[in-house]
């Protein structure tokens, strides 16, 4: 089984969209692989850098309200996929890209305002890591010499989807 967490990525911004994950210029790559050095690329954030260490080594993000909002395409997710995201994290999503991460075997884990302000609270931290465990519901922060948990709903459908490994492996072993 995939193991979701590790190292976090915090983009500290709502309405991230699917431009700002993978410019429309790629969308005629052939392969997955091939979006693979264009993840964020036209993202604009303050100290942020789509190249750096921090994202390349990234296995969850942490965002804001609305993300992946924009342009309905299955490449925004994949390009999470090749770099080796495993999960989302953030105060809504746009209900297509929230759909395809959890049909490419992802998760999209919403959380309230409130919990994701004390998770944005250790953005500065160099040591960020996130356990997720998606068959509990849980996710714990651990920084800064800090550790803490949250807990979160996925419905048991996309629960079931994501343990699979996205929608082709669900419907291979159920069908």
């Amino acid at each position: 089984m995939k193991t979701f967490g590790g190292p976090v990525l915090f983009l500290d911004r709502g309405d991230i969209n699917t431009d700002e994950i993978i410019p429309a210029k790629y969308l005629t790559e052939i392969t997955k692989e091939d979006l693979k050095p264009y993840i964020l690329e036209d993202l604009k954030l303050p100290g942020f850098d789509a190249k750096g260490p921090k994202t390349r080594n990234a296995r969850v993000i942490v965002s804001r309200a609305n993300f992946g909002c924009g342009s309905s395409r299955e490449h925004a997710p994949w390009v999470f996929e090749v770099n080796g995201i495993t999960a989302v994290i953030a105060e809504s999503f746009a209900r297509i890209f929230r759909q395809n991460m959890f049909n490419c075997g992802m998760a999209a884990i919403e959380l309230p305002k409130s919990d994701l302000d004390q998770i944005m609270s250790h953005a500065g931290d160099e040591d960020a890591v996130m356990d997720i465990n998606i068959e509990t519901g849980t996710l714990t922060m651990k920084g800064g010499g800090q550790q803490k948990s949250f807990s979160f709903e996925i419905s048991p459908f996309d629960r079931a989807l994501v343990l699979a490994g996205g929608w082709v492996d669900y419907a291979d072993r159920k069908y």
